[in-house]
């Protein structure tokens, strides 16, 4: 069973907040929706061999530590876990099959806590559905959460 604070995501601006009741108090979340929203919209920090968007590798230009996003938090998790994902890391990428592929990839990788949480996997669809933007849907718990990423 999920309690987190429930985030509502607003499609006009692309931001989530924090959800509110009638009486104002901040309303809990009992489902994966959050979790779903957190896990695929924060960013992850990338990998000292992931190519950033910028052109930049640590082993041909040494980057400096904001380049590489993440959450300061992660230094400190005791089981090593990151949060977020390193989808932004696409923002300039080219329209391909391997690109698409690796979406879903770290789709999988920053939703690997859906299998251990519930016993069941994420349940993932990617696809290209227009030019140079990917459309997604994840299922996690019989909660539905979908959304779409430009790249290029």
């Amino acid at each position: 069973m999920f309690f987190d604070l429930a985030l509502v995501y607003d499609r006009e601006t692309r931001r989530c907040d924090l959800a509110l009741g009638d009486d104002g108090d901040l309303l809990i979340d009992d489902t994966s929706i959050t979790a779903v929203l957190l896990s695929v919209g924060l960013d992850r920090r990338a990998e000292p061999d992931d190519e950033l968007p910028q052109g930049r590798t640590e082993f041909l230009t040494p980057s400096g530590f904001n380049e590489r996003r993440g959450w300061a938090g992660d230094a400190i998790d005791q089981a090593g876990e990151r949060v977020g994902s390193r989808l932004w890391l696409l923002d300039r990428a080219k329209e391909t099959e391997t690109t698409r592929l690796l979406f879903e990839h770290w789709l999988r990788e920053c939703l690997a806590w859906a299998e251990r949480d519930t016993g069941q996997s994420a349940d993932i669809e990617v696809s290209w559905i227009r030019p140079q933007t990917l459309g997604w849907r994840v299922l996690v718990a019989d909660a539905a959460v979908s959304g779409t990423k430009a790249v290029g």
